[in-house]
């Protein structure tokens, strides 16, 4: 398919962002109780020091929280600071049936679909939490940081993604809502979408659907 001049013949797609989203009301409200700014949990959970070694599969689901109590514990006690740290790593989310259904269009229509994501090492809990594996699943590969050892927007991890759909980078369009990640398959050749809506998906998709 031709898309914007750029032939592809895989979608390679992020998850958080862009086809998961999170409920982080139990969050705000706990943080409110305990005299933090809202956001303030995640800021420390997903600054790079404190987050990359969870995306790499180096570290625990117990080890991250435990290091979200550190980073907050100028600021409440240690045990509500893993407290908060639970709470975060025990958001509910939901995954948004618009998007996922263009996603299985792409598939009905032939085309691999891969999910290529900087993800937990319970990533495969949380895809069948989402209904998105098994027989109605979405994806014919998932190339996870945690299992791979490489995070985006590391070059290997768009290569392993291109091999394993069995395409050239030049013939695969790669959906992420992080521009650095976007310009990185840019770089390998990929066709990139910035997403931001379902309707920026569709968009680019509709030559095909």
């Amino acid at each position: 398919m031709t898309i914007s001049g750029q032939v592809f013949d895989a979608v390679l797609s992020d998850l958080d962002g862009v086809i998961r989203f999170y409920d982080m009301a139990v969050l705000e409200q706990l943080e409110a109780e305990s005299g933090l700014p809202r956001g303030s949990t995640a800021e420390i959970a997903f600054a790079p020091a404190t987050d990359l070694p969870l995306m790499r599969g180096e570290i625990t689901k117990e080890q991250w929280i435990d290091s979200i109590a550190r980073g907050l514990a100028d600021r409440v006690p240690w045990e509500r600071g893993r407290a908060l740290g639970t709470t975060l790593a025990e958001t509910k989310f939901r995954a948004d049936d618009a998007v996922v259904g263009l996603l299985r269009q792409v598939r009905a229509a032939g085309l691999p679909v891969l999910l290529v994501t900087n993800a937990t090492p319970w990533l495969a809990d949380d895809l069948a939490l989402l209904g998105l594996t098994g027989p109605s699943g979405v994806f014919d590969a998932v190339i996870s940081s945690a299992d791979l050892g490489v995070t985006k927007p590391g070059r290997r991890i768009y290569e392993v993604a291109a091999e394993r759909a069995g395409a050239d980078p030049g013939r695969c369009l790669f959906v992420d809502d992080r521009q650095e990640n976007v310009a990185a398959a840019e770089a390998l050749g990929m066709t990139g979408l910035l997403y931001r809506e379902p309707a920026d998906l569709r968009a680019v998709l509709a030559p095909l659907l």
